[in-house]
């Protein structure tokens, strides 16, 4: 048929050709096998070798973070949580860290890196801290170098100190003396040796975030006088000092600690409030003129309350306010001193007016005597002189 094409007969078609053999095999069975043409297909292309997977790398068990330190540290007051005095009991106590016998105990107060460390494994003493919430940080050593730490949040409440109730209502304050511009700082004469010193303005350690530091050098026991002038009052004739002081365990080296306040009243003589904390004689010391106004002798004359501020706790703030007044001529009447809330009564009267020339003012004066020779740092803040 017109447009037919025989397929079989395409001689350019590549076929494969079976071809049927019989071979009759000896013993008449028949072997029938194929046979391929000579003409034949190109061996196909071989698939490609697949990508072997990679053989997985193990990853590494992490090496195990060193142990934490152990701790059997408790801290039995203030409690966490708790709401306490401005002065309190602070308590606490370690078995062991790490297996170790502990052989030393410190504790601190927020940030500071001050810390009062002690002897043996427990501490059982009396701290003031300032109104509002502190952390109380505790660190035990081990007897091989192991160190565990507790801590425990309390919060001061705000009360008021027991000597402010001597205070009237209507009494001129000064406030945040410690801040003022113009402190100046000299050797005291009066004292047996050299001494020189420094002041900056720092927040730690500090109670308002403003605490002053007087940093002093000093040999052969030299005493070194801070003072700034806070105002110009010859008519007030009562006082109360209120302070706060900070000691380091440079306090091992301060023999004396002074805080005075000087008056100029109408006649131009000058009233002194000398009052300190004396290391040798153990006692709370107040200054009287022994002479004459115009002929003086100033006299620092030891009264029957003890006093030592190298007894005072190291590392945390004291609470310092001292109550005095004055007559017309100049007779100082020392009141009550009271240290952390304690009250311990003066009761002494003494002529105490000097013939300086000075122009009227309001001075105080913070002194840091040393002991031998050596260097102290003291911290003071929330320094406030109260007048009527």
């Amino acid at each position: 048929m017109k447009g037919t094409v025989n397929l079989l007969n395409k001689s350019s078609l590549a076929l494969t050709l079976l071809v049927a053999i019989s071979i009759t095999a000896c013993g008449g069975k028949t072997v029938t096998t194929t046979a391929e043409s000579p003409i034949t297909s190109p061996d196909p292309t071989p698939a490609p070798t697949p990508t072997p997977s990679p053989t997985p790398t193990p990853t590494p068990s992490p090496t195990p973070a060193p142990a934490p330190a152990t701790s059997a540290v408790t801290i039995s007051s203030p409690a966490n949580g708790a709401s306490v005095d401005s002065q309190f009991k602070l308590a606490a106590a370690a078995s062991s860290c790490s297996s170790q016998p502990v052989n030393s105990i410190g504790y601190s107060l927020d940030s500071s890196s001050d810390q009062t460390i002690v002897s043996g494994a427990s501490v059982n003493t009396q701290v003031t801290a300032s109104s509002g919430q502190h952390t109380l940080n505790v660190q035990a050593w081990g007897n091989a170098g192991a160190s565990c730490t507790a801590k425990a949040v309390f919060t001061v409440a705000d009360a008021a100190a027991p000597g402010n109730s001597n205070i009237p209502s209507d009494a001129v304050s000064v406030n945040s003396i410690q801040t003022l511009g113009g402190w100046s700082d000299n050797n005291d004469s009066g004292t047996s040796g050299s001494s020189s010193g420094s002041m900056n303005m720092v927040s730690t350690p500090s109670l308002s975030g403003h605490a002053r530091q007087f940093a002093t050098k000093f040999s052969n026991s030299g005493g070194q006088r801070y003072s700034v002038s806070f105002g110009d009052d010859a008519a007030s004739s009562n006082f109360f000092y209120d302070a706060w002081l900070y000691l380091t365990s440079s306090a091992s080296k301060i023999a004396n600690l002074e805080m005075d306040m000087n008056q100029v009243m109408d006649d131009g003589q000058t009233v002194v409030y000398g009052f300190q904390c004396d290391g040798y004689s153990g006692t709370w010391d107040y200054t009287a003129n022994k002479g004459t106004p115009q002929k003086f002798s100033d006299t620092w004359v030891h009264s029957k309350e003890p006093c030592n501020v190298r007894n005072w706790a190291q590392n945390t703030w004291h609470h310092i306010q001292v109550s005095y007044s004055r007559d017309d001529n100049g007779n100082v009447t020392y009141n009550s001193v009271w240290l952390d809330g304690a009250e311990q009564d003066i009761n002494v009267t003494v002529p105490s007016a000097f013939a300086l020339g000075w122009s009227r003012m309001l001075l105080t004066n913070f002194q840091v005597d040393g002991l031998g020779s050596g260097q102290n740092t003291v911290y003071l803040d929330k320094l406030t002189i109260y007048r009527w």
